[in-house]
């Protein structure tokens, strides 16, 4: 039976017990507060990710840093708070290095602010036909 996802992100963040398992821990504290309905998941080889209404952020721990990427970073007006993928079309990323403390303040309106978004992509998703329209077959000429 697989772990569920809150288990698992446990793990990752208990195998790196330095500065990197602590910045991942408030990061993920953070997260929470600002969307306490948020569902954990883990993706991609066993990633930290946070969703609603579609992915809202990943968050992975390096050797010389942690870093927070979220999925829809390229649409949201708080370029200020990126450091890291600033020249995709989609992501967007924040590398906090050794030192760094997590503005909470900031994070969590990156985290409303891409919630907001992920709920206006889907209000904007038209839904599928029920029935497809059936052209009606021409009878064959006479001749």
């Amino acid at each position: 039976m697989p772990l569920e996802a809150s288990k698992v992100i446990d793990k990752v963040i208990a195998r790196h017990d330095d500065w990197r398992g602590a910045l991942m821990k408030d990061v993920r504290r953070v997260i929470h507060e600002a969307v306490p309905d948020v569902t954990e998941e883990v993706k991609w080889m066993g990633t930290p990710t946070w969703s609603k209404n579609g992915i809202l952020c990943i968050c992975n721990p390096f050797k010389d840093f942690v870093k927070i990427t979220f999925y829809n970073g390229a649409m949201l007006k708080m370029d200020k708070l990126f450091n890291a993928e600033l020249a995709g079309n989609k992501w967007r990323a924040i590398k906090l290095y050794e030192g760094d403390k997590v503005d909470a303040a900031a994070l969590k309106k990156l985290c409303v602010a891409a919630v907001a978004l992920n709920a206006k992509h889907a209000t904007k998703k038209k839904p599928a036909s029920k029935k497809k329209a059936v052209a009606k077959k021409k009878p064959a000429k006479k001749t």
